[in-house]
């Protein structure tokens, strides 16, 4: 029977729309993947159970990379209804450790360890050894992140920038913002770099041109109908988007100083495929005034790998077991064994 020490952990990547559950059975290896819809399911804890009860193996240990902010034991989804104490859930559960970090800051832990393979080159410029590194990523929000070169080691930044105010660069822009100021005391930078913001952008085009959208098409549908052709509207919104995208970007390369590069993640660019490469991000992300220079020599890749935030969060928990063992009688689980329960806590030495 396979043995790993503190038996096998569950890794999981939670966003807006989607649960990402999988089983870490070695150093690195992660397998059992699967993916939960979450508006399957009632609560954060029914969705575990329903993995667990689908993999058949008990678990110890657990770290849930989850795309919210991460500040206690309460964790109330931003972009969903899930709310849950940590604690309690971990009871619930019964796990020994049970982590809960944000997404970002799990898929920032991860980017190291990218290899060419994994990564689509959008533009020139080359990486500087030694420097921060940033990271963005459109989903059902908008994720943002980055990594900090301290004492040899990479250190997360935990930001929510992606909630900073839009800023546009151009008059079609101002009209797309000048719409949603109807709607919105606050319009972050979210609303737009974001699946639904795709939406939103193509809605509020077509109202700045007097014309009704379809407001049944969903963010998939429109970028669909954009790559396909023969809608102009659904490719305009497109092309704003990737503009809006690489404003984002720009604003967080001359944040940081992230002359290590600039990462993209999340579920919408990695689909658009060699669109991307010629859309308008990257001429947007060079164009910063008297810092055009200073972004058009930092790279910019999109992440291509599948579930990188597992192998981040995975690692997180992997630091966070070594600087806090289970005591020797426990850690020792084999796969057909319950595991039990010591303690819970959310992931304060990376916060």
């Amino acid at each position: 029977m396979y043995e790993y020490i503190d038996g096998r952990r569950l890794v999981a990547d939670i966003g807006g729309t989607n649960a990402r559950f999988a089983l870490e059975t070695g150093p690195g290896r992660i397998e059992a993947m699967l993916t939960l819809a979450c508006a399957d399911y009632p609560r954060f804890e029914d969705a575990v159970h329903a993995y667990l009860a689908h993999c058949g193996a008990p678990v110890a240990h657990a770290v849930i990379a989850i795309a919210n902010p991460v500040d206690g034991d309460a964790i109330r989804m931003t972009n969903h209804h899930w709310a849950f104490s940590i604690e309690a859930a971990r009871a619930e559960l019964k796990l020994a450790t049970l982590l809960v970090v944000n997404d970002f800051t799990a898929l920032a832990m991860a980017l190291p360890a990218l290899g060419p393979a994994d990564l689509m080159t959008v533009g020139g410029g080359a990486a500087r050894a030694g420097s921060a590194i940033g990271l963005v990523g459109a989903g059902t929000g908008l994720g943002v992140s980055g990594l900090l070169p301290t004492d040899g080691r990479w250190v997360p930044l935990h930001s929510e920038g992606g909630h900073v105010a839009f800023s546009p660069m151009d008059e079609r822009e101002v009209e797309v913002l000048r719409y949603c100021w109807q709607r919105y005391d606050h319009v972050s930078a979210e609303r737009f770099v974001s699946g639904p913001g795709i939406a939103l952008i193509r809605e509020a085009l077509a109202a700045s041109r007097g014309a009704e959208a379809d407001a049944a098409l969903s963010p998939a549908e429109i970028v669909t109908r954009a790559l396909a052709g023969g809608d102009a509207l659904s490719r305009e919104a497109l092309d704003c988007f990737c503009g809006m995208l690489g404003t984002v970007a720009a604003n967080l390369a001359v944040t940081l100083g992230a002359q290590g590069g600039i990462y993209i993640g999340g579920g919408v660019v990695p689909r658009l495929g060699s669109y991307f490469l010629d859309s308008p991000f990257r001429s947007r992300f060079e164009k910063k005034g008297r810092f055009s220079a200073f972004t058009a020599q930092i790279p910019t890749w999109v992440i291509t790998a599948p579930y990188p935030a597992l192998t981040g969060a995975a690692g997180i928990l992997a630091d966070h077991l070594a600087r806090h063992p289970v005591a020797p009688s426990r850690r020792r689980i084999r796969s057909g064994a319950a595991p039990t329960p010591v303690h819970a806590e959310a992931d304060h030495a990376a916060r």
